[in-house]
């Protein structure tokens, strides 16, 4: 039953998460966090810290990852194969018919209005890591660590997998405690 819910929960937020792996996140979270208790909310954004420090697409690391821990090495084929293959095949078909259509208002339409709904979930799962980091560290240590990866993500254009393993430092060192 476990290999049935990780199939179907990685099949809908991966088609439903539309605009790739970062949208996809707050659908993964409902499944994974909310839905099936497979983790919570603090284990997901480890997770999902870790994730995008390393390379590759965000999406099908946590599919990987959960996939293992649900169902070992068949979770994670079924949880990485729920989660690619609906989108090669998505990609192949929609590319061909948004290249015929593209001029059509309705396609422009489509793709324009269905950006708020993305912004609202992504400002959800941020939300939900504000409340579990606050718990944690307290409101003091958690803005003074997001102003700082703000200004060396944005101001010096560190690449945010550096900024994500200092902080793993930092917290190792001056969290630990």
């Amino acid at each position: 039953m476990d290999w049935w819910h990780l199939l179907v929960s990685f099949f809908l937020a991966n088609v439903f998460g539309y605009g790739g792996g970062p949208s996809s996140i707050p659908l993964m979270f409902q499944e994974i966090v909310t839905n099936h208790n497979w983790m919570n909310s603090s284990e997901f954004s480890n997770m999902l810290a870790l994730g995008n420090a390393l390379p590759g697409p965000i999406a099908t690391k946590i599919a990987a990852y959960v996939g293992y821990q649900i169902g070992g090495w068949i979770g994670v084929l079924i949880a990485v194969a729920a989660t690619v293959v609906p989108s090669i095949i998505a990609l192949i078909i929609l590319l061909n018919m948004l290249q015929k259509y593209k001029q059509s208002p309705v396609i422009k339409g489509m793709t324009l209005l269905v950006q708020p709904v993305i912004a609202i979930m992504m400002v959800l799962v941020t939300w939900s890591s504000w409340v579990e980091s606050t718990k944690a560290i307290g409101y003091l240590q958690f803005i003074g660590i997001a102003a700082v990866a703000f200004y060396l993500i944005q101001m010096r254009k560190v690449h945010p997998a550096f900024v994500i393993l200092a902080g793993f430092v930092y917290g190792g060192i001056f969290l630990s405690t």
